[in-house]
Protein backbone atom coordinates (compact mmCIF):
# COMPACT_ATOMS: atom_id res chain seq x y z
CA UNK A 1 0.00 0.00 0.00
CA UNK A 2 2.88 2.60 0.60
CA UNK A 3 4.53 1.70 -2.56
CA UNK A 4 1.21 2.36 -4.61
CA UNK A 5 1.10 6.03 -2.29
CA UNK A 6 4.29 6.62 -3.41
CA UNK A 7 3.88 6.01 -7.05
CA UNK A 8 0.80 7.95 -6.60
CA UNK A 9 2.20 10.82 -5.05
CA UNK A 10 5.61 11.22 -7.31
CA UNK A 11 2.90 10.79 -10.53
CA UNK A 12 1.81 13.98 -9.65
CA UNK A 13 4.55 15.48 -7.99
CA UNK A 14 6.37 14.83 -11.57
CA UNK A 15 3.46 15.39 -13.94
CA UNK A 16 3.07 19.51 -13.45
CA UNK A 17 7.34 19.80 -14.23
CA UNK A 18 6.65 17.41 -17.57
CA UNK A 19 3.35 19.59 -18.35
CA UNK A 20 5.83 22.96 -17.66
CA UNK A 21 8.88 21.94 -19.73
CA UNK A 22 6.44 20.55 -22.73
CA UNK A 23 4.96 24.18 -22.71
CA UNK A 24 8.08 25.62 -22.41
CA UNK A 25 8.90 23.72 -25.67
CA UNK A 26 6.05 24.54 -27.51
CA UNK A 27 6.58 28.75 -26.27
CA UNK A 28 10.01 28.11 -27.66
CA UNK A 29 9.29 26.51 -30.58
CA UNK A 30 6.09 29.82 -31.72
CA UNK A 31 8.99 32.19 -30.88
CA UNK A 32 11.25 30.97 -33.39
CA UNK A 33 8.07 30.07 -36.06
CA UNK A 34 7.55 34.06 -35.60
CA UNK A 35 11.00 34.33 -36.24
CA UNK A 36 11.10 32.38 -39.44
CA UNK A 37 7.99 33.62 -40.63
CA UNK A 38 9.64 37.06 -40.01
CA UNK A 39 12.70 36.24 -42.50
CA UNK A 40 10.46 34.79 -45.12
CA UNK A 41 8.59 38.11 -45.06
CA UNK A 42 11.47 39.81 -45.74
CA UNK A 43 12.65 37.09 -48.37
CA UNK A 44 9.39 37.14 -50.06
CA UNK A 45 9.97 32.73 -49.52
CA UNK A 46 6.37 31.84 -51.11
CA UNK A 47 6.68 28.49 -50.16
CA UNK A 48 7.63 28.77 -46.38
CA UNK A 49 5.23 31.34 -46.31
CA UNK A 50 2.60 28.79 -47.29
CA UNK A 51 3.18 26.85 -44.33
CA UNK A 52 3.07 29.28 -41.70
CA UNK A 53 -0.49 30.67 -42.84
CA UNK A 54 -3.61 28.31 -41.93
CA UNK A 55 -5.94 28.46 -45.10
CA UNK A 56 -8.38 30.54 -43.08
CA UNK A 57 -5.77 32.98 -42.11
CA UNK A 58 -7.20 36.72 -41.99
CA UNK A 59 -4.77 39.89 -41.44
CA UNK A 60 -6.04 43.15 -40.30
CA UNK A 61 -3.33 45.83 -40.68
CA UNK A 62 -2.96 49.09 -38.80
CA UNK A 63 -5.29 50.52 -41.42
CA UNK A 64 -8.08 48.05 -40.75
CA UNK A 65 -7.61 46.45 -44.25
CA UNK A 66 -8.04 42.63 -44.22
CA UNK A 67 -6.06 40.33 -46.17
CA UNK A 68 -6.56 36.28 -46.63
CA UNK A 69 -3.89 33.98 -46.80
CA UNK A 70 -3.32 34.23 -50.74
CA UNK A 71 -3.49 38.60 -50.52
CA UNK A 72 -0.79 38.03 -48.01
CA UNK A 73 1.26 35.73 -49.36
CA UNK A 74 1.23 37.50 -52.74
CA UNK A 75 1.56 41.21 -51.09
CA UNK A 76 5.13 39.56 -50.09
CA UNK A 77 6.06 37.46 -52.70
CA UNK A 78 5.14 39.43 -55.69
CA UNK A 79 7.32 42.29 -55.08
CA UNK A 80 4.76 45.14 -54.40
CA UNK A 81 5.48 45.35 -50.68
CA UNK A 82 10.03 45.61 -49.94
CA UNK A 83 11.14 45.07 -46.30
CA UNK A 84 14.27 45.46 -45.50
CA UNK A 85 14.31 44.04 -41.84
CA UNK A 86 11.70 43.20 -39.78
CA UNK A 87 12.89 43.08 -36.66
CA UNK A 88 10.72 41.48 -33.48
CA UNK A 89 10.95 42.14 -29.61
CA UNK A 90 8.93 41.52 -26.48
CA UNK A 91 7.07 38.66 -27.30
CA UNK A 92 4.75 36.81 -25.11
CA UNK A 93 3.25 33.35 -25.87
CA UNK A 94 0.09 32.04 -24.13
CA UNK A 95 -0.93 28.61 -24.97
CA UNK A 96 -4.51 27.37 -24.62
CA UNK A 97 -4.37 23.35 -25.47
CA UNK A 98 -4.37 23.80 -29.00
CA UNK A 99 -4.18 27.54 -29.50
CA UNK A 100 -1.61 29.74 -28.97
CA UNK A 101 -1.67 33.84 -28.56
CA UNK A 102 1.87 35.39 -29.06
CA UNK A 103 1.87 39.12 -28.92
CA UNK A 104 5.15 41.43 -29.18
CA UNK A 105 6.16 44.39 -31.10
CA UNK A 106 8.30 44.52 -34.36
CA UNK A 107 10.24 47.00 -36.10
CA UNK A 108 10.00 47.48 -39.67
CA UNK A 109 11.66 48.93 -42.27
CA UNK A 110 10.50 49.12 -45.82
CA UNK A 111 7.49 49.76 -48.37
CA UNK A 112 4.28 47.88 -49.39
CA UNK A 113 1.74 47.83 -51.81
CA UNK A 114 1.74 49.41 -55.81
CA UNK A 115 1.70 52.64 -54.23
CA UNK A 116 5.13 51.61 -52.13
CA UNK A 117 3.97 53.35 -49.01
CA UNK A 118 6.76 53.62 -46.39
CA UNK A 119 5.66 51.63 -43.26
CA UNK A 120 8.86 52.22 -41.66
CA UNK A 121 7.98 52.15 -37.66
CA UNK A 122 7.59 50.49 -34.84
CA UNK A 123 4.03 48.33 -34.33
CA UNK A 124 2.59 45.75 -31.44
CA UNK A 125 1.19 42.89 -32.76
CA UNK A 126 -1.11 40.07 -32.13
CA UNK A 127 -1.21 36.83 -33.37
CA UNK A 128 -3.56 33.33 -32.78
CA UNK A 129 -1.88 30.02 -34.00
CA UNK A 130 -3.59 26.34 -33.56
CA UNK A 131 -2.30 23.55 -33.58
CA UNK A 132 -3.05 21.00 -36.03
CA UNK A 133 -1.43 17.81 -37.13
CA UNK A 134 1.04 18.23 -34.42
CA UNK A 135 2.47 21.90 -36.09
CA UNK A 136 1.06 25.78 -35.60
CA UNK A 137 -0.24 27.42 -37.97
CA UNK A 138 -1.24 31.10 -37.83
CA UNK A 139 -5.38 31.84 -38.76
CA UNK A 140 -4.93 35.56 -37.35
CA UNK A 141 -2.95 38.46 -37.06
CA UNK A 142 -3.41 42.18 -36.16
CA UNK A 143 -0.98 45.18 -36.16
CA UNK A 144 -1.22 48.17 -34.89
CA UNK A 145 1.54 51.43 -35.25
CA UNK A 146 2.82 52.68 -32.17
CA UNK A 147 2.66 56.00 -32.18
CA UNK A 148 4.21 58.44 -30.36
CA UNK A 149 1.85 59.06 -27.24
CA UNK A 150 1.77 55.56 -26.87
CA UNK A 151 5.33 55.35 -26.43
CA UNK A 152 5.29 58.38 -24.16
CA UNK A 153 3.10 56.23 -21.86
CA UNK A 154 5.46 52.88 -21.74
Amino acid sequence: MKLIFGLVLMTMLIAPQSSAQTRGGEEQQLVKLENEWSAAVVKGDGPSLQGFYADEYLATDSDGMVRNKAQDIANFTSGASKLASYKLDDLKVHIYGNVAVVTGSNTVTGSVGVTSEDVTGNYRFTDVFVRRGGRWQCVASQASRITTSAKAAS
